[in-house]
């Protein structure tokens, strides 16, 4: 096993113990809306099979330059990093609290993938403002209610094989974005694991 798959593996069962720091974050919603800092010590993870396919759809279709909201822990981060690392591409990833934008650059560190993330601390709205490389590949996995803000912001970026992954559509605060690309005419999208996610891509 190469040192990559041996940091996801540890990363993954350090997130299976997690329930602790997720819950404190879920109980403090009860008297106020959530808010980022609720989750600074929970891991919030994608599954290894959510891994898998999103290492494979880069691979796959050879897209180089990859743009991810919401770093957290670095798990995504590792398997969109290993993806570029053999397209020869670079991912660029976003996380609000800077915490866990250090421990997610040790873990990728760990992981010998460094060369291949920049990760941008602060508000995505702000830190991606500037963006103008076309993109292959958006995952969207931080705050719900910016997904649908950020997705507008960065749209002019796409291009025809721009494919986006956005993940935890279950979740109440990703119904604007799920009706914006449901009812344009610009996508073409599916539902996959579940209805926990969807792969959007334009027509």
């Amino acid at each position: 096993m190469n040192t990559i798959e041996q940091k996801l593996n540890t990363l993954h069962a350090d997130a299976k113990k997690d329930f602790l720091h997720m819950g404190k974050g879920i109980a403090k919603s009860i008297f106020r809306p959530m808010q980022p800092a609720d989750f600074e010590h929970a891991y919030l993870p994608i599954s290894i099979e959510q891994g898998h396919d999103i290492r494979g759809l880069i691979i796959d279709n050879n897209f180089k330059n990859i743009v991810e909201f919401g770093t957290s822990f670095g798990i995504s981060t590792i398997y969109l990093a290993d993806a570029a690392r053999q397209t020869g591409g670079k991912v660029i990833s976003t996380e609000l609290l800077e915490s866990k934008a250090n421990t997610a650059k040790g873990n990728i560190e760990d992981a010998g993938l460094s060369d291949y993330v920049e990760i941008k601390l602060g508000d995505a709205m702000e830190t991606l403002s500037e963006y103008s490389k076309p993109i292959d590949f958006l995952f969207l996995d931080g705050w719900k209610d910016l997904y649908l803000p950020l997705f507008k912001m960065l749209e002019p970026q796409f291009h025809a094989d721009t494919l986006i992954y956005a993940d935890n559509m279950d979740m109440a605060g990703t119904r604007d974005y799920a009706e914006y690309i449901k009812t344009s005419s610009n996508y073409k999208n599916k539902t996959i694991h579940g209805d926990k996610a969807f792969l959007t891509e334009l027509l």
